[in-house]
């Protein structure tokens, strides 16, 4: 049992925790934008129904969706400096970040193929035909057409993703790494006080999960601000014509 609550410990803990924060940060950044290449390149056999590629791309997405980032952080801590000793490679002196950053990567990764993989799909195919018919390539039609599109359908599964990489950053503290949660409880077992230590911790998480999800919205509506000027409009037309039709509709049931 801890001692009694003092919210003095509570203001005391809230700055110490946050100069951990830049690294709990620097693991969410670092696995992410690694996670983008792999996901790219993980997606890429499965959107050209590559025969081999694909089935082995399916098999990592389904173990990484389908195992716990627990059980992942110990396999790559644990198992792959195992692996490569076979080639005489040694890791065993790496830093703990460099297999927390590849866990949460490669976990991350084979999110992020299925969101590269569904936002493409999500592109009308017909634009692509069009954007071929007047003449462009076929890396043109993917950077001007489907690569625009693509990202706003995918940004609220990356803001997802990023948010819920942010909040799982709290067990990588079990590979020892020092991050916001490895200090939360170091400072909980040196004062006994637990419940101070974890509100101070949960308000962080809280304010920099708020502030993630506030900025993608904002970079989803800029991304989605044209198709909004085109759909407005129609959306008018449409209830001119629903009324028009109504209107009729009526006069004829009045004669």
């Amino acid at each position: 049992m801890g001692r009694k609550f003092d919210i003095h410990y509570l203001l005391d803990f809230l700055p110490k925790l946050l100069s951990y924060l830049h690294i709990t940060l620097f693991i969410v950044a670092a696995s992410i934008l690694l996670g983008l290449v792999v996901g790219f390149i993980i997606a890429l056999p499965r959107l050209y129904k590559i025969p081999v590629l694909q089935r082995a791309s399916q098999v990592y997405v389904s173990f990484f969706r389908g195992t716990p980032i627990l059980i992942q952080l110990f396999l790559i801590y644990y198992g792959l400096p195992e692996l490569l000793k076979l080639v005489h490679i040694d890791v065993s002196r790496a830093n703990v970040l460099v297999f927390v950053i590849l866990a949460y990567a490669l976990h991350s990764g084979a999110f992020i193929s299925e969101a590269i993989r569904a936002a493409v799909n999500g592109v009308d195919r017909g634009q692509v035909e069009a954007a071929y018919a007047i003449g462009m390539s076929g890396y043109q039609a993917f950077t001007r057409i489907v690569l625009p599109q693509a990202l706003a359908i995918s940004i609220p599964i990356l803001a997802n993703l990023v948010i819920g990489n942010l909040k799982d950053t709290s067990l990588a503290f079990t590979l020892g790494a020092m991050e916001m949660t490895g200090k939360s409880q170091t400072l909980a077992s040196a004062t006994q006080h637990f419940i101070e230590t974890y509100i101070a911790l949960s308000l962080i998480y809280f304010v920099i999960s708020t502030i993630l999800e506030r900025t993608f919205h904002y970079l989803e509506r800029r991304l989605l601000r044209h198709e909004k000027q085109v759909a407005e409009p129609a959306v008018r037309y449409g209830k001119r014509r629903l009324w028009k039709r109504t209107l009729i509709t009526r006069l004829e049931k009045g004669g």
